[in-house]
């Protein structure tokens, strides 16, 4: 990686801890892919935007409906329950 995306990272990393009011390092928990049966939706708001079959990271449980999870972009946003199979 060069110095601009490292840069470029660090301070996506640290709108996500402010914007989320996460404290300590983003961890990413597992990974897991999109179900490519669930109608791909446009994201909004706190909703990270879904296409099917993509892979996300995962870095919190937030409670039964949400999961806080990252997209290939570094994009940080909550994504429904029902979107990824456990």
């Amino acid at each position: 990686m060069t110095l601009k995306e490292c840069k470029k990272e660090e301070k996506a990393d640290r709108e996500f801890q402010k914007k989320f009011k996460f404290e300590g390092n983003i961890h990413v928990l597992t990974r897991m892919m999109v179900d490519p049966a669930v109608m791909e939706k446009r994201g909004g708001g706190k909703n990270l935007p879904l296409r099917r079959g993509e892979i996300l990271d995962v870095i919190q449980f937030t409670n039964q409906e949400q999961i806080l999870c990252r997209n290939s972009q570094r994009r940080c946003k909550c994504v429904g329950a029902e979107a990824v199979p456990a």
